[in-house]
């Protein structure tokens, strides 16, 4: 059973970081080999729509034909078990790098013709972490569980593997919030949320490894 994570989050050690080991670990603990790859420690870009994967007898049908960094992080992604992502949520949507690794990977793998919804023959079930600071009360006034959660569950799920996701909310932002301009957060509420909330959050995404590589 080969796991890998791939965090999308520009910061190592913090909230995504920390949950994607966790899972990591969960993993592990079941008997899998893992690997985390950081995606702001490579060069690459999105899908330029060059569609090499889609012409007819194509090497690169299922494979993205742009060389670059990530060219190897795919390949390693399509010949693993388990794919665990990670990203923070910046405006409202996943981190940039993120959405261009998904791009890469989905598209190249998405049938064009008629009743195919994926040209991908294996099978990579797949487990998504969202960080963010607002509280998780927020998310019931912006609909994030059908426009990002959900929407990249079910493309994910095209890779036919089982998908899942976890929300860590109301993340702690900063090291020391007396160095920054952040008046509306409270830190005493941020540390407790830390303190009591998070903990629980790294148990759940360990027992999503868990769960996964079982599968």
């Amino acid at each position: 059973m080969k796991v890998i994570a791939v965090n999308g989050s520009p910061r190592k050690n913090w909230n995504t970081d920390t949950l994607l080991h966790k899972a990591l670990e969960g993993a592990e603990s079941v008997g899998a080999e893992t690997e985390i790859i950081h995606l702001y420690d490579l060069n690459f870009k999105g899908c330029i729509s060059c569609f090499a994967c889609k012409r007819k007898n194509s090497k690169y049908a299922g494979h993205c034909a742009m060389r670059d960094d990530l060219t190897n992080v795919l390949e390693k992604v399509l010949e693993s078990d388990v794919l665990l992502l990670g990203s923070p949520i910046y405006f409202g949507n996943v981190t940039a790098v993120v959405r261009s690794f998904l791009e890469r990977l989905l598209f190249s793998n998405l049938s064009y013709n008629e009743g195919h919804r994926s040209v991908f023959q294996g099978k990579l079930s797949s487990g998504f972490i969202y960080t963010m600071n607002v509280p998780e009360e927020f998310l019931k006034q912006v609909n994030y569980e059908q426009t990002v959660f959900q929407n990249n569950k079910n493309l994910l799920q095209r890779l036919n593997g089982t998908s899942e996701f976890m929300i860590s909310a109301d993340t702690y932002q900063f090291d020391d919030y007396s160095k920054y301009e952040a008046s509306m957060f409270d830190e005493k509420h941020k540390s407790q949320v830390k303190a009591e909330q998070f903990p629980i959050d790294c148990q759940k995404a360990f027992d999503m490894g868990v769960r996964l590589a079982k599968v």
